[in-house]
């Protein structure tokens, strides 16, 4: 129903925030990720929202990009994974983090989230992975953050040397998901290149 909403940040508390816009106060659900991001009460912000309506109630949920919206859709369409799950797993990961955990089939990385468990994670990992390209984890990896994004991001360029590191190993004939969870477990020093975290992740491919 509604793309976005765009006003003044009138109240953030643990879960949900209200936004003012044309006299009406908007109480929308967002995550804890959300929350950390958000700028201080009378700020304006731009919020893109997923509308659910029920018999019993109408609620909206919140997010400071398109990319995260997108993700929270896909996410509820796995069984077991209402928005509140969703919103709990956006709250222990970022959109990217959460196409890598798919990607690499890391469960343990979505039963982190609070409310979720190690069968209901698993079952994340299955109905996603079909939905999430390799093209759409690197281009999220590689691409600069948005404008709130950047507020609290690091290590772009850390991002960029794992993205071509995982283009590399799936040049080499490895499939995306065991690519991308290898370039998951190497440290990254001060002093990484692409070529350097290339060949820290072979070691883990055998």
């Amino acid at each position: 129903m509604y793309a976005y909403i765009k006003g003044t940040l009138e109240e953030i508390t643990e879960d949900a925030v209200i936004v003012e816009t044309g006299g009406i106060g908007y109480n929308i659900k967002v995550s804890g990720t959300t929350v950390d991001l958000l700028p201080g009460i009378g700020s304006e912000v731009k919020i893109y929202t997923y509308t659910l309506v029920r018999e019993d109630a109408f609620s909206l949920y919140g997010f400071l990009t398109r990319d995260d919206l997108e993700i929270f859709k896909k996410l509820i369409t796995v069984s077991g994974i209402g928005p509140k799950g969703g919103l709990a797993i956006l709250s222990v990961m970022s959109a990217d983090a959460l196409r890598f955990a798919v990607m690499a089939a890391d469960a343990k990385a979505i039963a982190k989230a609070p409310g979720i468990g190690a069968k209901t994670a698993e079952r994340v990992i299955l109905d996603l992975r079909d939905k999430i390209s390799l093209e759409d984890t690197l281009r999220g990896i590689g691409s600069p953050a948005d404008a709130a994004g950047q507020a609290a991001a690091s290590g772009s360029g850390d991002n960029l040397m794992k993205r071509e590191a995982i283009e590399a190993l799936v040049a080499l004939g490895y499939s995306a998901s065991d690519a991308t969870a290898a370039v998951k477990r190497v440290e990254v020093g001060e002093d990484a290149t692409s070529e350097s975290i290339l060949k820290l992740a072979l070691k883990h491919m055998f």
